[in-house]
Protein backbone atom coordinates (compact mmCIF):
# COMPACT_ATOMS: atom_id res chain seq x y z
CA UNK A 1 0.00 0.00 0.00
CA UNK A 2 1.15 3.36 -0.87
CA UNK A 3 2.47 5.43 2.46
CA UNK A 4 0.43 8.10 1.40
CA UNK A 5 -2.87 6.19 2.08
CA UNK A 6 -1.47 5.01 5.67
CA UNK A 7 -1.20 7.72 7.47
CA UNK A 8 -3.59 10.73 8.65
CA UNK A 9 -2.91 14.04 8.80
CA UNK A 10 -2.45 15.88 11.65
CA UNK A 11 0.50 17.82 13.82
CA UNK A 12 3.91 18.78 11.83
CA UNK A 13 5.48 15.51 12.63
CA UNK A 14 2.50 13.14 11.17
CA UNK A 15 4.71 12.89 7.87
CA UNK A 16 6.94 11.27 10.18
CA UNK A 17 4.12 7.97 10.54
CA UNK A 18 5.53 7.26 6.99
CA UNK A 19 8.24 4.73 7.58
CA UNK A 20 9.45 5.57 3.72
CA UNK A 21 9.35 9.48 4.66
CA UNK A 22 11.42 8.78 8.13
CA UNK A 23 13.72 6.93 6.76
CA UNK A 24 14.54 9.30 3.90
CA UNK A 25 14.62 12.57 6.32
CA UNK A 26 16.76 11.30 8.25
CA UNK A 27 19.07 9.91 5.99
CA UNK A 28 19.05 13.43 4.01
CA UNK A 29 19.73 14.91 7.61
CA UNK A 30 22.76 13.64 7.63
CA UNK A 31 23.76 14.18 4.23
CA UNK A 32 22.80 17.84 4.64
CA UNK A 33 25.35 17.83 7.70
CA UNK A 34 27.96 15.90 5.60
CA UNK A 35 27.32 18.63 2.97
CA UNK A 36 27.79 21.75 4.96
CA UNK A 37 31.10 20.13 6.86
CA UNK A 38 32.64 19.52 3.12
CA UNK A 39 32.04 23.36 2.54
CA UNK A 40 34.00 24.12 5.39
CA UNK A 41 36.59 21.66 5.24
CA UNK A 42 37.04 23.27 1.59
CA UNK A 43 37.45 26.70 2.59
CA UNK A 44 39.81 25.57 4.98
CA UNK A 45 42.04 23.76 2.26
CA UNK A 46 42.04 27.24 0.53
CA UNK A 47 42.90 29.85 3.25
CA UNK A 48 46.59 29.12 3.06
CA UNK A 49 46.37 29.45 -0.33
CA UNK A 50 47.29 32.35 -2.63
CA UNK A 51 44.60 34.51 -3.19
CA UNK A 52 42.72 33.01 -0.77
CA UNK A 53 39.69 35.18 -0.22
CA UNK A 54 38.68 34.41 -4.16
CA UNK A 55 39.40 31.12 -3.69
CA UNK A 56 37.17 30.76 -0.84
CA UNK A 57 34.55 32.57 -2.68
CA UNK A 58 34.74 30.00 -5.72
CA UNK A 59 33.81 27.46 -3.05
CA UNK A 60 30.24 28.79 -2.90
CA UNK A 61 30.31 28.95 -6.60
CA UNK A 62 31.35 25.94 -7.50
CA UNK A 63 28.41 24.83 -4.85
CA UNK A 64 25.68 26.92 -6.58
CA UNK A 65 26.61 27.69 -9.75
CA UNK A 66 25.28 23.72 -10.88
CA UNK A 67 21.81 24.76 -9.51
CA UNK A 68 21.22 27.77 -11.46
CA UNK A 69 22.46 25.98 -15.09
CA UNK A 70 20.71 22.87 -14.68
CA UNK A 71 17.83 22.46 -12.08
CA UNK A 72 15.35 23.35 -15.24
CA UNK A 73 16.92 20.70 -17.47
CA UNK A 74 16.87 18.38 -14.35
CA UNK A 75 13.44 18.62 -13.51
CA UNK A 76 12.62 17.52 -17.55
CA UNK A 77 14.27 14.67 -16.59
CA UNK A 78 12.65 14.31 -13.48
CA UNK A 79 9.53 14.37 -15.09
CA UNK A 80 10.60 12.12 -18.15
CA UNK A 81 12.54 8.75 -16.03
CA UNK A 82 11.92 7.10 -12.84
CA UNK A 83 12.47 9.19 -10.13
CA UNK A 84 13.84 6.46 -7.58
CA UNK A 85 16.01 5.73 -9.83
CA UNK A 86 17.22 9.22 -11.03
CA UNK A 87 17.78 9.67 -6.98
CA UNK A 88 19.32 6.48 -6.51
CA UNK A 89 22.05 6.91 -9.39
CA UNK A 90 23.18 10.75 -8.57
CA UNK A 91 23.47 10.07 -4.98
CA UNK A 92 25.85 6.94 -5.62
CA UNK A 93 27.45 9.11 -7.96
CA UNK A 94 27.93 12.03 -5.17
CA UNK A 95 29.15 9.27 -2.75
CA UNK A 96 32.13 8.13 -5.31
CA UNK A 97 32.96 11.76 -5.85
CA UNK A 98 33.10 12.67 -2.35
CA UNK A 99 35.17 9.41 -2.03
CA UNK A 100 37.56 10.55 -4.39
CA UNK A 101 37.57 14.01 -2.40
CA UNK A 102 38.68 12.28 0.55
CA UNK A 103 41.45 9.97 -0.65
CA UNK A 104 42.45 12.63 -3.05
CA UNK A 105 43.33 15.27 0.51
CA UNK A 106 44.60 12.36 2.11
CA UNK A 107 47.20 11.91 -0.19
CA UNK A 108 48.07 15.41 -0.59
CA UNK A 109 46.85 15.32 -4.52
CA UNK A 110 44.04 18.33 -4.04
CA UNK A 111 45.05 21.49 -5.61
CA UNK A 112 42.45 24.55 -5.75
CA UNK A 113 41.96 23.02 -9.25
CA UNK A 114 41.27 19.48 -7.97
CA UNK A 115 38.89 20.85 -4.86
CA UNK A 116 36.61 23.01 -6.92
CA UNK A 117 36.09 20.75 -10.07
CA UNK A 118 35.07 17.90 -7.96
CA UNK A 119 32.53 20.37 -5.83
CA UNK A 120 31.83 22.09 -8.90
CA UNK A 121 30.85 17.96 -9.81
CA UNK A 122 28.83 17.14 -6.80
CA UNK A 123 27.09 20.58 -7.27
CA UNK A 124 25.99 18.84 -10.59
CA UNK A 125 24.64 16.12 -8.66
CA UNK A 126 22.75 17.91 -6.55
CA UNK A 127 21.27 20.09 -9.06
CA UNK A 128 20.08 16.99 -10.54
CA UNK A 129 18.42 15.33 -7.59
CA UNK A 130 16.51 18.65 -6.07
CA UNK A 131 13.64 18.75 -8.94
CA UNK A 132 13.08 14.90 -8.06
CA UNK A 133 13.82 14.84 -4.38
CA UNK A 134 10.91 17.48 -3.87
CA UNK A 135 8.65 16.00 -6.37
CA UNK A 136 8.64 12.52 -4.58
CA UNK A 137 7.39 14.08 -1.37
CA UNK A 138 3.38 13.90 -2.32
CA UNK A 139 3.91 9.80 -3.17
CA UNK A 140 5.18 9.79 0.56
CA UNK A 141 2.91 11.95 2.16
CA UNK A 142 -0.96 12.17 1.82
CA UNK A 143 -1.81 15.67 0.17
CA UNK A 144 -3.43 16.69 3.65
CA UNK A 145 -0.15 16.56 4.95
CA UNK A 146 2.24 17.78 2.19
CA UNK A 147 2.63 21.78 4.16
CA UNK A 148 3.49 19.20 7.33
CA UNK A 149 6.42 17.60 4.98
CA UNK A 150 7.48 20.44 3.58
CA UNK A 151 8.10 22.49 6.81
CA UNK A 152 9.71 19.25 7.97
CA UNK A 153 12.30 19.91 4.51
CA UNK A 154 13.08 23.43 5.23
CA UNK A 155 13.74 22.22 9.50
CA UNK A 156 16.05 19.74 7.97
CA UNK A 157 17.61 22.29 5.40
CA UNK A 158 18.65 24.84 8.42
CA UNK A 159 19.53 22.28 11.47
CA UNK A 160 22.09 21.17 8.45
CA UNK A 161 23.10 24.82 7.66
CA UNK A 162 23.18 25.88 11.67
CA UNK A 163 24.86 22.41 12.73
CA UNK A 164 27.50 21.13 10.21
CA UNK A 165 29.46 24.04 9.92
CA UNK A 166 29.82 23.86 14.01
CA UNK A 167 30.41 20.41 13.73
CA UNK A 168 33.39 20.82 10.54
CA UNK A 169 35.05 23.36 12.80
CA UNK A 170 35.96 21.41 15.67
CA UNK A 171 36.81 18.32 13.78
CA UNK A 172 38.79 19.99 11.30
CA UNK A 173 40.85 21.49 14.26
CA UNK A 174 41.28 18.18 15.79
CA UNK A 175 42.35 16.46 12.51
CA UNK A 176 42.03 18.43 8.91
CA UNK A 177 39.57 18.29 6.92
CA UNK A 178 40.03 14.90 5.13
CA UNK A 179 37.84 13.59 8.16
CA UNK A 180 34.88 15.42 7.13
CA UNK A 181 35.31 14.69 3.26
CA UNK A 182 35.30 10.92 4.08
CA UNK A 183 31.87 11.62 6.65
CA UNK A 184 30.76 13.60 4.04
CA UNK A 185 31.00 10.18 1.47
CA UNK A 186 29.66 7.77 4.46
CA UNK A 187 26.58 10.13 4.78
CA UNK A 188 24.92 9.66 0.99
CA UNK A 189 25.23 5.75 1.96
CA UNK A 190 21.90 6.22 3.82
CA UNK A 191 19.82 7.89 1.40
CA UNK A 192 21.50 5.18 -1.14
CA UNK A 193 20.30 2.45 1.12
CA UNK A 194 16.43 3.99 1.84
CA UNK A 195 15.99 4.28 -2.08
CA UNK A 196 17.48 1.10 -2.51
CA UNK A 197 14.49 -1.04 0.01
CA UNK A 198 12.10 1.71 -1.22
CA UNK A 199 9.85 0.12 -4.17
CA UNK A 200 7.92 2.64 -5.71
CA UNK A 201 5.10 1.66 -7.91
CA UNK A 202 5.78 1.48 -11.57
CA UNK A 203 4.04 3.74 -13.61
CA UNK A 204 1.44 2.37 -16.78
CA UNK A 205 3.84 3.78 -19.89
CA UNK A 206 1.09 2.89 -23.04
CA UNK A 207 2.08 6.28 -24.45
CA UNK A 208 5.95 7.07 -25.94
CA UNK A 209 8.13 9.13 -23.31
CA UNK A 210 7.83 12.60 -24.00
CA UNK A 211 11.55 14.25 -25.80
CA UNK A 212 13.00 16.47 -23.44
CA UNK A 213 12.39 19.73 -25.57
CA UNK A 214 8.72 18.69 -25.87
CA UNK A 215 8.79 18.52 -22.43
CA UNK A 216 10.07 21.82 -21.69
CA UNK A 217 7.75 23.51 -23.45
CA UNK A 218 4.97 21.96 -22.35
CA UNK A 219 6.58 22.81 -18.60
CA UNK A 220 6.88 26.12 -19.75
CA UNK A 221 2.97 26.36 -21.36
CA UNK A 222 1.86 25.36 -17.74
CA UNK A 223 3.66 27.81 -15.92
CA UNK A 224 2.75 30.47 -18.22
CA UNK A 225 -1.20 28.96 -17.84
CA UNK A 226 -1.11 29.11 -14.42
CA UNK A 227 -1.50 32.48 -12.70
CA UNK A 228 -1.67 30.95 -8.97
CA UNK A 229 1.66 29.81 -9.74
CA UNK A 230 3.21 32.57 -11.22
CA UNK A 231 2.15 34.54 -8.25
CA UNK A 232 3.94 32.22 -5.80
CA UNK A 233 7.43 32.68 -7.95
CA UNK A 234 6.32 36.58 -7.41
CA UNK A 235 5.88 36.09 -3.99
CA UNK A 236 9.27 34.15 -3.50
CA UNK A 237 11.25 36.67 -5.17
CA UNK A 238 9.76 39.37 -2.92
CA UNK A 239 10.85 37.40 0.13
CA UNK A 240 13.77 35.88 -1.00
CA UNK A 241 15.79 39.46 -2.16
CA UNK A 242 15.67 41.23 0.66
CA UNK A 243 16.04 38.25 3.03
CA UNK A 244 19.22 37.03 1.60
CA UNK A 245 21.01 39.88 3.04
CA UNK A 246 20.75 38.13 6.47
CA UNK A 247 22.57 35.13 5.29
CA UNK A 248 24.86 36.78 2.94
CA UNK A 249 26.44 39.57 5.72
CA UNK A 250 26.11 37.67 9.16
CA UNK A 251 29.35 36.97 9.58
CA UNK A 252 30.75 40.44 8.91
CA UNK A 253 27.91 41.61 11.91
CA UNK A 254 29.25 38.59 13.96
CA UNK A 255 32.99 40.16 13.76
CA UNK A 256 32.33 43.76 13.29
CA UNK A 257 29.65 44.73 14.87
CA UNK A 258 29.53 42.00 17.97
CA UNK A 259 33.44 41.19 18.01
CA UNK A 260 32.90 37.40 17.74
CA UNK A 261 34.77 34.31 16.91
CA UNK A 262 34.17 31.69 14.04
CA UNK A 263 32.15 29.81 17.39
CA UNK A 264 30.15 32.84 18.19
CA UNK A 265 29.24 32.81 14.61
CA UNK A 266 28.07 29.33 14.44
CA UNK A 267 26.47 30.12 17.87
CA UNK A 268 24.58 32.77 15.51
CA UNK A 269 23.73 29.94 12.85
CA UNK A 270 22.50 27.80 15.50
CA UNK A 271 19.79 30.01 16.75
CA UNK A 272 18.37 30.75 13.44
CA UNK A 273 18.26 26.66 12.86
CA UNK A 274 16.65 26.62 16.42
CA UNK A 275 14.12 29.07 15.53
CA UNK A 276 13.43 27.03 12.24
CA UNK A 277 12.84 23.56 14.52
CA UNK A 278 10.43 26.20 16.91
CA UNK A 279 9.11 27.19 13.34
CA UNK A 280 7.99 23.68 12.59
CA UNK A 281 6.68 22.68 15.73
CA UNK A 282 4.17 25.23 16.03
CA UNK A 283 3.45 25.51 11.71
CA UNK A 284 0.37 23.42 12.48
CA UNK A 285 -1.22 25.88 14.93
CA UNK A 286 -0.11 28.80 12.72
CA UNK A 287 -1.65 27.20 9.71
CA UNK A 288 -4.69 26.73 11.35
CA UNK A 289 -5.08 30.66 12.69
CA UNK A 290 -3.68 32.41 9.38
CA UNK A 291 -4.24 31.60 5.76
CA UNK A 292 -1.25 31.20 3.44
CA UNK A 293 -0.82 35.13 2.83
CA UNK A 294 -1.41 36.11 5.93
CA UNK A 295 1.75 33.43 6.82
CA UNK A 296 3.74 35.13 4.21
CA UNK A 297 3.13 38.41 5.94
CA UNK A 298 3.61 37.48 9.11
CA UNK A 299 6.85 36.10 7.79
CA UNK A 300 7.37 39.06 6.42
CA UNK A 301 7.47 41.38 9.04
CA UNK A 302 8.92 39.05 11.17
CA UNK A 303 12.13 38.33 9.52
CA UNK A 304 11.95 42.58 8.46
CA UNK A 305 12.05 42.96 12.11
CA UNK A 306 14.98 40.66 13.12
CA UNK A 307 16.94 41.96 10.41
CA UNK A 308 16.84 45.57 12.02
CA UNK A 309 17.52 44.99 15.01
CA UNK A 310 20.61 42.67 14.41
CA UNK A 311 22.09 46.12 12.08
CA UNK A 312 21.19 47.93 15.04
CA UNK A 313 21.57 46.12 18.29
CA UNK A 314 25.40 44.75 19.48
CA UNK A 315 23.77 42.82 22.60
CA UNK A 316 24.78 39.18 21.47
CA UNK A 317 21.67 37.47 23.68
CA UNK A 318 19.42 40.09 22.18
CA UNK A 319 20.92 39.28 18.52
CA UNK A 320 20.21 35.53 19.11
CA UNK A 321 16.32 36.10 20.61
CA UNK A 322 15.72 38.11 16.83
CA UNK A 323 17.68 35.20 15.04
CA UNK A 324 15.22 32.73 16.67
CA UNK A 325 12.06 34.71 15.46
CA UNK A 326 14.29 34.93 11.89
CA UNK A 327 14.79 31.42 12.03
CA UNK A 328 11.24 30.15 12.51
CA UNK A 329 10.28 33.44 9.85
CA UNK A 330 12.19 31.95 7.18
CA UNK A 331 10.90 28.27 7.93
CA UNK A 332 7.23 29.81 7.66
CA UNK A 333 7.89 31.75 4.52
CA UNK A 334 9.58 28.76 2.40
CA UNK A 335 7.76 25.94 3.56
CA UNK A 336 4.40 27.91 2.94
CA UNK A 337 5.56 28.95 -0.65
CA UNK A 338 7.03 25.19 -0.91
CA UNK A 339 4.01 23.36 -0.07
CA UNK A 340 1.90 25.89 -2.41
CA UNK A 341 3.88 25.01 -5.54
CA UNK A 342 3.39 21.27 -4.55
CA UNK A 343 -0.31 21.46 -4.56
CA UNK A 344 -0.68 23.07 -7.49
CA UNK A 345 1.09 20.87 -9.50
CA UNK A 346 -0.19 17.78 -10.74
CA UNK A 347 2.18 14.76 -10.71
CA UNK A 348 3.19 14.87 -14.54
CA UNK A 349 4.84 18.44 -14.85
CA UNK A 350 5.68 18.41 -10.64
CA UNK A 351 9.49 18.14 -10.75
CA UNK A 352 9.36 20.86 -13.81
CA UNK A 353 7.59 23.39 -11.92
CA UNK A 354 9.66 23.01 -8.61
CA UNK A 355 12.61 23.05 -10.44
CA UNK A 356 11.61 27.35 -11.63
CA UNK A 357 11.29 27.14 -8.09
CA UNK A 358 14.69 25.90 -6.92
CA UNK A 359 15.84 28.65 -9.75
CA UNK A 360 14.06 30.87 -8.42
CA UNK A 361 14.98 29.97 -4.69
CA UNK A 362 18.68 29.71 -5.46
CA UNK A 363 18.68 32.75 -8.00
CA UNK A 364 17.64 34.82 -5.81
CA UNK A 365 19.73 33.97 -2.90
CA UNK A 366 23.00 34.18 -5.11
CA UNK A 367 22.02 37.33 -6.87
CA UNK A 368 20.49 39.10 -3.42
CA UNK A 369 23.69 37.75 -1.85
CA UNK A 370 25.67 39.52 -3.85
CA UNK A 371 23.80 42.52 -4.51
CA UNK A 372 23.61 43.24 -0.14
CA UNK A 373 27.66 42.16 -0.57
CA UNK A 374 27.84 45.55 -2.91
CA UNK A 375 25.66 47.26 -1.30
CA UNK A 376 27.44 46.83 2.30
CA UNK A 377 31.14 47.46 0.55
CA UNK A 378 29.40 50.73 -0.34
CA UNK A 379 27.34 52.07 2.78
CA UNK A 380 28.30 49.76 5.40
CA UNK A 381 26.40 46.32 6.94
CA UNK A 382 24.43 48.17 9.34
CA UNK A 383 22.69 50.54 6.57
CA UNK A 384 22.60 47.51 3.99
CA UNK A 385 20.46 45.76 6.71
CA UNK A 386 18.19 48.52 7.51
CA UNK A 387 17.22 48.58 3.11
CA UNK A 388 16.52 45.14 3.40
CA UNK A 389 14.31 45.45 6.53
CA UNK A 390 12.70 48.51 4.56
CA UNK A 391 12.14 46.14 1.38
CA UNK A 392 10.82 43.32 3.67
CA UNK A 393 8.19 45.61 4.91
CA UNK A 394 7.54 46.54 1.28
CA UNK A 395 6.94 42.53 1.15
CA UNK A 396 4.51 42.52 3.81
CA UNK A 397 2.31 45.48 2.53
CA UNK A 398 2.29 43.89 -0.96
CA UNK A 399 0.26 41.18 0.50
CA UNK A 400 -3.00 42.56 0.28
CA UNK A 401 -2.84 42.89 -3.61
CA UNK A 402 -0.41 40.45 -4.69
CA UNK A 403 -2.10 36.91 -2.09
CA UNK A 404 -1.23 33.62 -3.20
CA UNK A 405 -4.08 30.81 -3.36
CA UNK A 406 -5.65 30.47 -0.25
CA UNK A 407 -7.31 26.51 -0.54
CA UNK A 408 -4.39 24.78 -2.74
CA UNK A 409 -5.29 21.57 -0.25
CA UNK A 410 -8.66 21.58 -1.75
CA UNK A 411 -8.17 21.21 -5.52
CA UNK A 412 -8.18 17.61 -6.90
CA UNK A 413 -5.39 17.29 -9.50
CA UNK A 414 -6.01 13.23 -9.70
CA UNK A 415 -5.45 11.95 -13.13
CA UNK A 416 -9.24 12.17 -15.00
CA UNK A 417 -8.65 10.62 -18.56
CA UNK A 418 -12.53 11.86 -19.09
CA UNK A 419 -12.11 12.94 -23.11
CA UNK A 420 -13.79 10.42 -25.30
CA UNK A 421 -11.55 8.52 -27.48
CA UNK A 422 -11.07 10.54 -30.72
CA UNK A 423 -12.87 8.69 -34.06
CA UNK A 424 -10.34 8.36 -36.43
CA UNK A 425 -10.58 7.06 -39.97
CA UNK A 426 -6.60 7.50 -40.38
CA UNK A 427 -4.08 6.76 -37.14
CA UNK A 428 -2.15 9.71 -37.04
CA UNK A 429 2.26 8.59 -36.43
CA UNK A 430 3.06 9.91 -32.96
CA UNK A 431 4.86 12.57 -34.69
CA UNK A 432 2.46 13.89 -36.48
CA UNK A 433 1.38 16.96 -36.05
CA UNK A 434 0.85 20.14 -35.38
CA UNK A 435 -2.82 19.37 -34.46
CA UNK A 436 -5.87 21.79 -34.43
CA UNK A 437 -8.88 20.41 -32.51
CA UNK A 438 -12.08 22.10 -33.44
CA UNK A 439 -14.64 21.88 -30.56
CA UNK A 440 -18.32 23.35 -31.17
CA UNK A 441 -21.06 24.94 -28.40
CA UNK A 442 -24.22 25.83 -28.86
CA UNK A 443 -25.31 28.26 -26.61
CA UNK A 444 -28.72 29.94 -25.84
CA UNK A 445 -28.64 34.01 -25.81
CA UNK A 446 -29.48 34.05 -22.17
CA UNK A 447 -26.35 32.00 -21.43
CA UNK A 448 -23.74 33.59 -23.41
CA UNK A 449 -21.96 35.75 -20.62
CA UNK A 450 -21.79 33.16 -18.23
CA UNK A 451 -20.56 30.64 -21.03
CA UNK A 452 -18.16 32.92 -22.13
CA UNK A 453 -16.61 34.16 -18.30
CA UNK A 454 -16.61 29.59 -17.81
CA UNK A 455 -14.47 29.42 -21.23
CA UNK A 456 -11.37 31.48 -19.70
CA UNK A 457 -10.98 28.60 -17.67
CA UNK A 458 -11.19 26.09 -20.14
CA UNK A 459 -8.84 27.76 -22.01
CA UNK A 460 -6.28 27.79 -19.11
CA UNK A 461 -7.05 23.71 -18.95
CA UNK A 462 -5.99 23.50 -22.42
CA UNK A 463 -2.80 25.84 -22.19
CA UNK A 464 -1.80 24.30 -19.15
CA UNK A 465 -2.12 20.80 -20.58
CA UNK A 466 -0.07 21.49 -24.00
CA UNK A 467 -2.31 23.73 -25.95
CA UNK A 468 0.41 25.56 -27.89
CA UNK A 469 -2.27 28.52 -28.99
CA UNK A 470 -5.90 28.87 -27.71
CA UNK A 471 -9.04 30.75 -28.89
CA UNK A 472 -12.85 30.72 -28.58
CA UNK A 473 -14.64 31.91 -32.28
CA UNK A 474 -18.85 32.93 -32.83
CA UNK A 475 -19.78 30.43 -35.86
CA UNK A 476 -21.77 33.41 -37.85
CA UNK A 477 -23.33 30.71 -40.20
CA UNK A 478 -25.01 29.46 -37.72
CA UNK A 479 -27.27 30.59 -34.56
CA UNK A 480 -25.96 30.72 -31.31
CA UNK A 481 -22.70 28.09 -31.94
CA UNK A 482 -19.61 29.30 -30.65
CA UNK A 483 -16.50 27.13 -31.45
CA UNK A 484 -13.21 26.52 -29.47
CA UNK A 485 -9.71 26.11 -31.59
CA UNK A 486 -6.33 24.98 -29.75
CA UNK A 487 -3.11 23.57 -31.47
CA UNK A 488 -1.12 20.85 -30.01
CA UNK A 489 2.53 20.23 -31.00
CA UNK A 490 2.08 16.10 -32.26
CA UNK A 491 -0.35 13.83 -32.17
CA UNK A 492 1.58 12.21 -29.04
CA UNK A 493 1.69 15.36 -27.00
CA UNK A 494 -2.25 15.55 -27.74
CA UNK A 495 -2.77 12.08 -26.55
CA UNK A 496 -0.88 12.68 -23.45
CA UNK A 497 -3.92 15.59 -22.77
CA UNK A 498 -6.17 12.88 -23.28
CA UNK A 499 -4.84 10.28 -21.34
CA UNK A 500 -2.47 11.67 -18.69
CA UNK A 501 -2.53 15.38 -18.49
CA UNK A 502 -6.06 15.89 -17.51
CA UNK A 503 -7.37 16.06 -14.33
CA UNK A 504 -10.53 15.86 -12.04
CA UNK A 505 -9.85 19.98 -11.62
CA UNK A 506 -10.19 20.43 -15.48
CA UNK A 507 -13.16 18.22 -15.28
CA UNK A 508 -14.81 20.34 -13.29
CA UNK A 509 -13.92 23.20 -15.49
CA UNK A 510 -15.72 21.52 -18.33
CA UNK A 511 -18.86 20.39 -16.48
CA UNK A 512 -19.40 24.29 -15.85
CA UNK A 513 -19.18 24.78 -19.16
CA UNK A 514 -21.68 21.99 -20.11
CA UNK A 515 -24.62 23.90 -17.80
CA UNK A 516 -24.37 26.76 -20.53
CA UNK A 517 -24.76 24.82 -23.63
CA UNK A 518 -27.69 22.55 -25.56
CA UNK A 519 -27.11 19.63 -28.33
CA UNK A 520 -24.27 17.94 -28.80
CA UNK A 521 -21.38 18.73 -26.65
CA UNK A 522 -19.27 16.31 -28.39
CA UNK A 523 -19.04 18.19 -32.24
CA UNK A 524 -15.40 17.94 -32.21
CA UNK A 525 -12.71 17.70 -34.65
CA UNK A 526 -9.25 16.86 -35.13
CA UNK A 527 -7.01 18.10 -38.07
CA UNK A 528 -3.64 16.69 -38.73
CA UNK A 529 -1.21 19.43 -40.42
CA UNK A 530 0.20 17.94 -43.22
CA UNK A 531 2.93 19.25 -45.87
CA UNK A 532 1.51 20.93 -49.16
CA UNK A 533 4.78 21.78 -50.70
Amino acid sequence: MNAAATTAPGSTWAPMRSPVYRALWIAQLVSNLGTWMQTVGAQWILVDQPNAAALVSFVQTAITLPVMLLAIPSGVIADLVDRRRLLLGAQSTMAVLATILAVSTATGHTTPGVLLTLLFLLGCGQALTAPAWQAIQPELVSREQIPAAAALGSMNINIGRAVGPALAGVLVSLSGPTLVFALNAVSFGGIVAVLTVWRRPAKDRRLPTERPLAALQAGTRFIRAAPAIRRVLLRSILFIAPASAVWALLPVIARDRLGLSSSGYGLMLGALGLGAVLGAAALSRLRSLLTPTQRLTTAAILFGLATAGTALLRVLPAVLVLLIFAGLAWLLAMSTMNSTMQLLLPAWVRARGLSVYLLVFMGGQAMGSLVWGLVANALGSVSALLWAAALLAVCALSTPWLPIRHNAEELDLTPAAFWPEPQLVVEPDPADGPVLILRSYDVPQENVEEFLAAMVFVGRSRQRTGAMEWRLYRDVGVLDRYVEAFVVRSWAEHMHQHQVRLTARDQLREQAVAKFTTGDDDQVTHLVAVDAR
